[in-house]
């Protein structure tokens, strides 16, 4: 039996998650042995993630460093949490073998020979300038956290300066804009008409007592909805290339069919040429044969003729 081949630093593989960014740790692996140790990476997602080297041959007491590159994501999984795994198998290999000489079979159980197996996890952590974290439309973005003041008698008075940061706060991703009215309390509704108007004097009664304008005239511009441009032009490029590459799979198999066809027309010709050749050599035959019957029909016809001479 034998002991641990490689040690592999970290166990884990913790990758700082951010949407469309790409993300890449690295893995060390120790071999603890005196032979020549080969190894190779595998992964339950190998689309989405790239390995170099995925495989190696490490010398007695050496090292060996592996870069994993997680591509860039659209979205984050449900609660931050991957079940993505990786496996580095490693078995010991004659001295002298190098990366070409490894192939599907060096670790292949039917020989009987040790392969040791090491399972690896994938952990995503956030960036660490992101400490509220939220998932909005299947990406991650920072929430602001907004409390308004509220006074002792329990009415709260609302300003312009804070009714413009409440719009600013309230702003959705990847949908049209509401009114604000809707986003507040509905204690607010009066002083809600605010949008597309001047301020006018707000009248609030508290207490019985009349509460000044705060503001009389405050400029406003017309709230649109933001459309994500760059986002839309994502979409329409990754639209524009899957249509692409339908359409180079399309014309490759189109090519490949055509290219089977005349390699089956020019090994018909080739069969027909053969077929031909066979005939006209079956006819040389033929015709050489019946020449040679003729030529013993008269022979026969000569030794009749003669022996009927004899005989008179």
């Amino acid at each position: 039996m034998y002991s641990e081949l490689v040690d592999i630093q970290p166990r884990e593989l913790k990758f700082t998650f951010e949407v469309k960014k790409q993300s890449t740790c690295s893995v060390r692996l120790v071999n603890n042995t005196h032979h020549h140790v080969a190894f190779k990476v595998k992964t339950t997602s190998p689309k989405k993630y790239c390995v170099r080297p995925n495989i190696g041959v490490l010398n007695p007491n050496s090292t060996c460093d592996f870069t994993v590159t997680m591509q860039a994501q659209r979205s984050a999984p449900p609660d931050m949490i991957c079940k993505d795994k990786f496996l580095v198998q490693s078995t010991i290999v004659p001295a002298g073998t190098n990366d070409e000489d490894i192939t599907p079979g060096t670790f292949s159980k039917d020989s009987g020979k040790f392969i040791e197996e090491n399972k690896l996890k994938v952990i995503l952590i956030s960036p660490p300038n992101s400490p509220v974290l939220s998932p909005i439309n299947g990406s991650l973005k920072q929430v602001p956290v907004y409390e308004a003041p509220m006074p002792k008698d329990g009415v709260e008075i609302v300003t312009p300066h804070d009714m413009v940061a409440k719009d600013k706060e309230y702003k959705l991703v990847n949908e049209e804009l509401k009114p604000v009215a809707k986003l507040v309390d509905e204690d607010l509704k009066p002083v809600a008409k605010f949008v597309d108007e001047e301020f006018k004097p707000a009248a609030t009664l508290v207490g019985n007592k009349e509460l000044k304008p705060v503001a009389q005239k405050v400029e406003t511009k017309e709230l649109k909805p933001t459309v994500p441009k760059v986002y839309d032009e994502e979409l329409k490029t990754a639209t524009q290339m899957a249509e692409l590459i339908d359409d180079m799979e399309v014309k490759h198999a189109k090519d490949v069919e055509e290219l089977k066809l005349v390699k089956d027309i020019e090994e018909m010709k080739s069969k027909l040429n053969q077929l031909e050749s066979k005939l006209t050599e079956a006819e040389v035959t033929i015709s050489k044969l019946t020449k040679e019957r003729r030529s013993t029909i008269q022979e026969r016809e000569n030794l009749q003729q003669e022996l009927r001479n004899v005989e008179k």
